[in-house]
């Protein structure tokens, strides 16, 4: 080929190499036969970027192209081979780094097709109250689940028995195919990706190498977690068929609305009832708080509805801190209701006495200058 190789694959010639390996794995895609069937110009151009790739990608190979040029590879010495005359070139590795992103093959390589064994994740949704969320706690959650059979301890096979090598794929639990010039790697066919074939299955398992159980496990809840917050415990999903990984349990939590208190992030909020005389004159009042026990706040003489008053460090903890938040407790002013003929006598003398509303007073007068009186 006497296009620059930099040019083929629309890099500069100072590109890094995962500036070039990006571009290429765009371009094969473009010109993948796969996607241009019977298209002989982008089975040409598919060749001559995975040729010029080949070249880049190796630090050795591209230090000798750009000493060199396309000279350096040429009787056969280099990759350049298959365009000449097939050899030395493999495809099956030059297509590795896109068969993943293609076909989702590839990246089970060299694991014995174990991964394919994990068991599922699982989610156990839990509900707990705002005290619990304050303190701590420890839950005791039963999840049905999968786990290893306890007759053949996951194997599969039955007692006195064992899986042996699958011989179609010699234990790798996946095959090759050739599919044209290139090479495809998929799960075993005979094997299912396990590595092993069973001739005298469990009877417990049917040879699944797990049975359906209700788990019961404890989990820890730190002190101060939100609604929402998730809990991951590794291993106590359901447990891998004949002896795969087992998965993952996620402990969905969710805090149920208190009647008393309402959490903003780490603070809580609490609004308190008082009497119209307690608001007038002042006074100590003891309020509630998510320890279990009773604070004592001071109400100053003439307190108007909706002030709040902060209590440092009454709130919820932080997870994973020594900080805590802080409590707000408002007031809410009531108004008598229900009164005697005697209350309303001694309200209305209380009126006749002097003013004592300076704010509505105030409003008032204003009211009466907008309109002239």
């Amino acid at each position: 080929m006497s296009q620059d190789f930099y040019e083929l694959l629309g890099v500069s010639r100072t590109a890094s190499a995962d500036d070039i390996k990006k571009s290429y794995r765009k371009l094969a895609m473009q010109y993948h036969p796969d996607r241009n069937d019977g298209n002989a110009e982008a089975e040409r151009k598919f060749k001559e970027i995975n040729h010029a790739y080949d070249i880049l990608k190796d630090p050795e190979k591209r230090a000798a192209y750009d000493r060199y040029g396309p000279a350096a590879f040429e009787g056969g010495a280099g990759p350049g081979g298959p365009f000449q005359g097939g050899q030395g070139f493999d495809f099956g590795s030059v297509f590795g780094d896109i068969f993943e992103e293609m076909f989702g093959a590839g990246g089970q390589r060299g694991r014995g097709g174990r991964a394919d064994m994990r068991g599922q994740d699982l989610r156990f949704n839990l509900e707990i109250t705002l005290e619990q969320a304050y303190a701590g706690t420890e839950a005791t959650v039963r999840v049905p689940s999968s786990v290893s059979c306890e007759v053949c301890h996951g194997s599969g096979a039955e007692a006195g028995s064992k899986p042996q090598q699958c011989p179609t794929c010699q234990g790798r639990g996946r095959i090759r195919a050739q599919q044209g010039f290139f090479t495809v790697e998929r799960a075993c066919h005979t094997c299912h990706g396990a590595g092993q074939v069973i001739d005298k299955p469990c009877k417990n398992c049917g040879g699944q190498g797990r049975v359906r159980r209700e788990k019961t496990l404890k989990v820890n809840i730190p002190a101060g977690v939100e609604d929402g917050t998730r809990i991951r415990l590794t291993g106590e999903g359901e447990a891998g068929a004949r002896g795969g990984p087992a998965g993952d349990l996620y402990v969905f939590l969710s805090v149920r609305r208190h009647q008393l208190f309402e959490r903003e992030g780490a603070d809580v909020h609490c609004r308190v009832p008082i009497s119209m005389v307690q608001a007038t004159l002042g006074g100590n009042i003891e309020v509630p708080t998510l320890d279990g026990k009773m604070a004592r706040i001071n109400i100053p003489a003439g307190a108007q509805g909706g002030h709040q008053f902060r209590m440092r460090g009454k709130g919820m903890p932080i997870v994973r801190s020594s900080q805590r938040g802080d409590m707000y407790i408002e007031i809410n002013v009531e108004t008598p209701t229900n009164l005697t003929s005697k209350q309303k006598e001694l309200l209305k003398e209380f009126e006749k006495a002097g003013k004592t509303s300076p704010e509505s007073e105030g409003f008032f007068s204003k009211v009466k200058e907008m309109f002239g009186g």
